[in-house]
């Protein structure tokens, strides 16, 4: 029984702080219900932190214990998972197993998880790092804007001439008293529609595509085989302030941050703390098809395995260690099941739970109790247009039951079925907007069934709208 919204989050327990208990707390905030789920996925992150304390030598000896999650589209496993690696601020990619089965992929492309969970790190890293010399970096940004707008006068060199050098000291003087005033100006942020010439980096790196035997493809980026040769390479730009600055700050943050620093600290991140949630492993598991382009199942597994069981993979940083990454893997099991699994596959996830299909009674849940629920979202939508929507208890009730039915009678999609009964409910108010006749329009019971009455009438039209 889950659900979740999307939303900033508020700040935090430490992650010394962040107990079992904790957790869990934590993920009630977003997500309903799935207790079992939530708390394994506490036990198997403690564990970790747990890790962090031990002697080296032992802790090296402690293996991650990883997880199956078991359930239907829908209900949550993937943003159980997600919203573990935000609370703690760990690398986190989401890959599905089924798409190394697909013709082009070969054994060694299922390390391309490492190494995009790497490009994850590294952008969270640097972004720890832009945040940490933001301070020091906006009075470079701010010279800089400045001389931009006024550019500082060369300096004369002292003729011997009284008269002359006084001059000259008294033009030095204005001039920086301008600038100072232009200073006062671009704090006030009264100058943020001027428009300036900015000199910025050129990002743009030539690439190309090569396609290799069996469809395989791969981008080639010159700017990583020739690192120094596209360095200093600069064009002109004309922006207003408001955006120079922030093209400038970005200069600025980069310049104070050490590149190989920043490296070490992402791939240390990613081993010690790197989260891959391996979707769809259902698909991978069971017999042979003998027929059709796709590639082994049984041999992704196999391909999967050194990853789980810990190898070392090489991406454009350096070399990282998958032994103490954490692996969640996720899938239906409707037609095969998790002992399907080569046997060796199955001893590196020992930990094994199954959600709990969703209920009318789960919908109502998920549509009041999450801090960003669809009905708030909806409300909040509206607002902006001087609409007060108002959702009454049967009106939520009605659109529960409706989900519920329509994922009994069709494919069971889970919380999503909620996104489309409510799409449909809300069509006329979301059309009509501020052209409503009634600003306070007011979402019950009868006002739902009315507007799904005629697609749940006929069962054919109801498997396309709903």
């Amino acid at each position: 029984m889950v659900f979740y919204m999307s939303g900033e989050v508020t700040p935090q327990p430490s992650r010394d702080d962040l107990g079992p208990k904790a957790i869990v707390a934590e993920l009630d905030r977003y997500i309903v219900g799935q207790d079992k789920a939530k708390r394994a996925v506490a036990i198997a992150l403690r564990n970790r932190m747990r890790r962090m304390k031990l002697p080296p030598e032992m802790a090296e000896e402690v293996a991650p214990k990883n997880i199956i999650m078991m359930g239907s589209t829908g209900i949550g496993k993937t943003e159980i998972a997600r919203r573990l690696a935000r609370l703690t601020g760990s690398p986190f990619i989401k890959v599905e197993a089924s798409k190394y089965t697909e013709v082009g992929y070969v054994g060694r492309d299922v390390e391309s998880m490492v190494r995009d969970l790497t490009d994850i790190a590294m952008e969270l890293v640097r972004q720890e790092r832009r945040e940490a010399v933001r301070q020091r970096a906006s009075r470079a940004v701010e010279d800089r804007l400045v001389t931009l707008l006024l550019p500082a006068l060369p300096d004369r060199p002292i003729t011997g001439d009284p008269a002359r050098d006084r001059e000259n000291e008294e033009r030095q003087r204005r001039h920086e008293e301008s600038r100072e005033k232009l200073r006062a100006e671009l704090r006030a942020g009264t100058l943020e529609e001027r428009v300036v010439e900015v000199e910025v980096r050129d990002a743009s790196a030539p690439g190309f595509q090569i396609f290799g035997s069996a469809g395989e493809e791969m981008n080639v980026n010159i700017r990583e085989m020739l690192p120094g040769f596209f360095q200093g390479k600069t064009r002109r730009r004309r922006m207003r302030i408001g955006e120079a600055r922030d093209v400038i700050a970005r200069e600025e943050e980069d310049r104070l941050i050490d590149d190989d620093e920043v490296a070490r600290d992402a791939i240390s991140r990613v081993e010690q703390a790197g989260i891959i949630f391996l979707d769809e492993i259902d698909k991978i598991a069971g017999k042979e098809s003998h027929h059709g382009p796709d590639v082994s199942r049984e041999g992704v597994q196999r391909d999967i395995l050194p990853i789980v069981e810990g190898t070392s993979v090489k991406t454009k940083y350096g070399m990282v260690r998958t032994d103490h990454i954490l692996f969640i893997a996720a899938g239906a099991f409707h037609v095969s099941k998790p002992s399907d699994l080569i046997p060796e596959l199955q001893g590196r996830f020992p930990i094994r739970v199954e959600l709990e299909p969703l209920t009318r009674e789960d919908f109502v849940r998920i549509l009041t109790e999450p801090e960003n629920a669809l009905t708030r979202q909806y409300t909040a939508l509206m607002e902006t247009e001087g609409v007060h929507l108002t959702f009454s208890p049967d009106g939520i009730e009605a659109i529960a039951e409706i989900a519920a039915l329509v994922n009994e009678s069709t494919e069971d999609i889970g919380a999503r079925r909620l996104h489309t009964v409510m799409e449909r409910v809300l069509d006329e108010i979301s059309f009509e907007g501020s052209d409503l006749p009634d600003p306070n329009p007011v979402v019950d019971g009868d006002y739902v069934r009315r507007m799904v009455q005629d697609i749940a009438e006929d069962e054919d039209l109801s498997k396309y709208i709903l």
